[in-house]
């Protein structure tokens, strides 16, 4: 029988409308790709990658959802059983982020009601077709008690943080160690355009 590589395996969700980049997302954080010519994702897909956090390795399972309507059905039965799911809009795209608010009403009627959350407002590196402020993420984060966060699949920034800072959220409420209040998750960075390594808060583990 095979020996278990991992400690600890968390099942992550991406939601969001299509176009957003949760595609993107998922390749840089699994890959470290970036490409511009994705399809839409039919139904759903995932990735698999091993970070150690804290002395444990963590498997992440993260599953990439399809944000057309059509899919709806299928998509929704995966948010069952997800630890923790990242709502992702396009700070180019006013209608992705007023969606953000649809797909949380579908986290409370689908998911786990102790499911981790975070919202990722993406396309951070696009500043001068920004639709979207980062004080408005920042508000609708605030308002419903949960972290946000900018990111850029294609300059990279943000990306692993984001993965690390949801999966330690988890890690906390699987060790019963999380006693942060609500109102103080809303945790979002000011470093601008800073690239990704300058985070140190986890590290992928190999395989």
């Amino acid at each position: 029988m095979a020996k278990k590589t991992y400690d600890l395996l968390f099942k992550l969700l991406l939601i969001g409308d299509s176009g957003v980049g949760k595609t993107c997302i998922l390749f840089r954080f699994s890959d470290d790709q970036f490409t511009s010519t994705f399809i839409s994702t039919i139904g759903i897909d995932f990735k698999i990658k091993t970070v150690e956090l804290r002395g444990k390795k963590i498997k992440l399972q993260i599953w990439d959802t399809a944000g057309q309507e059509r899919f709806h059905t299928i998509t929704t039965s995966y948010y069952r059983g997800s630890m923790g799911i990242m709502l992702v809009y396009d700070i180019t795209n006013e209608k992705s982020f007023e969606n953000i608010v649809k797909w949380l009403r579908n986290i409370d009627e689908h998911a786990n009601e102790d499911v981790e959350k975070m919202i990722l407002g993406n396309k951070c590196d696009m500043p001068d077709k920004r639709i979207v402020s980062q004080d408005r993420g920042e508000a609708i984060a605030r308002e419903h008690g949960i972290r946000f966060m900018e990111t850029s699949a294609k300059a990279n920034v943000n990306i692993e943080r984001a993965f690390c800072e949801l999966a330690e959220a988890i890690l906390d409420k699987t060790s019963g160690q999380n006693t942060t209040e609500n109102a103080e998750r809303v945790i979002v960075d000011h470093r601008g355009q800073d690239k990704q390594p300058a985070y140190k808060g986890c590290r992928c583990a190999v395989e």
